[in-house]
């Protein structure tokens, strides 16, 4: 318990783990508020709304937008595909074994590992069947709620960019690799939405889990990585 409240203390001294403590609650709070609602139907009316309003009057089949704007939603919804997380998290790994950080290696393997297997768990739990106002932009072949390609986009994305933003020294910079970490992880999830193949509910729902997972897994690297 002493060393429990010595960990409080410090944390007070620093607003940075405060504020981050905060958005993980924050997170949290937002994925049951969004469940609860998806469970009760009350975003039916809202997630039709939008995804409507990406198609084209008149033809549903087609994204508004240029065939080459189609084409730019799959190359980013590919950034959240396995091929591509998979392979960042591998590398991300070998980089902080190269530089003779074991903790923060495996840190990173259990932290996306765990949100794949949680990402099943609550695909299977909610088996909310994927929309079907609008023709698919791209395969699926699993429940839609949350959205995986949201949730582990934000879980790998903003884990890495923190982590690596902790190697530099400039704040200017470090604050443009999260920035960065967090656009690309919004363009992902967006990217579902446009080609038709989760509600917009979904996406929000993998944005709050996966961005409160990340944080936290940010929080313990700070944790085990003190100089």
């Amino acid at each position: 318990m002493p060393r429990f409240l010595d960990l409080l203390a410090r944390w007070r001294k620093e607003p940075l783990i405060t504020a981050a403590l905060l958005l993980i609650a924050g997170g949290l709070w937002g994925f049951m508020e969004i469940s609860e609602a998806v469970g009760e139907g009350e975003t039916h009316a809202w997630d039709e709304a939008v995804l409507l309003s990406l198609r084209e009057p008149g033809n549903l089949s087609d994204p508004i937008g240029s065939s080459r704007i189609e084409e730019m939603g799959r190359d980013l919804t590919a950034l959240g595909g396995f091929t591509i997380l998979t392979g960042l998290t591998l590398a991300s790994i070998g980089i902080a074994l190269f530089l003779r950080k074991p903790r923060i290696a495996a840190l990173i393997a259990i932290s996306i590992t765990t949100a794949s297997f949680l990402t099943s768990l609550l695909k299977q739990g909610f088996d909310r069947p994927r929309p079907d106002l609008v023709p698919h932009g791209t395969v699926v072949t699993n429940a839609s709620f949350p959205s995986g390609h949201s949730m582990m986009a934000a879980v790998v994305y903003l884990t890495l960019g923190m982590l690596l933003a902790r190697t530099q020294p400039g704040r200017a910079f470090r604050v443009y690799l999260i920035a960065l970490s967090v656009v690309v992880t919004l363009l992902v999830g967006t990217s579902r939405v446009y080609l038709g193949v989760h509600w917009p509910s979904d996406v929000l729902a993998g944005w709050t889990l996966g961005a409160a997972w990340a944080l936290l897994f940010g929080l313990i690297a700070i944790r085990i990585d003190r100089p």
